[in-house]
């Protein structure tokens, strides 16, 4: 379907996606949702934390940080 798609958390600073599908369910799911992180959302790769673990993202005109094991399940289009 999608050719391009890549983990969230292999996304490269600096670089856009935009949010395809979510691998997870439960109060994750219902977390990441309330995020705004929604199908076609794009999201922007910010910073690392000094020691590489949660990166900051900007995504609907906020700044969030996500750990990587979080990040591993959303699933982005590069742009």
């Amino acid at each position: 379907m999608y050719d391009n798609l890549t983990s969230l958390s292999s996304l490269s600073l600096g670089k856009v996606g935009k949010i395809k599908s979510l691998q997870c369910d439960g109060m994750l799911r219902r977390r990441m949702l309330d995020l705004g992180l929604i199908d076609d959302t794009v999201i922007e790769a910010l910073y690392k934390s000094p020691s590489g673990d949660p990166t900051a993202y900007y995504v609907r005109g906020a700044v969030i940080a996500i750990r990587s094991e979080e990040a591993e399940k959303i699933l982005v289009e590069l742009n």
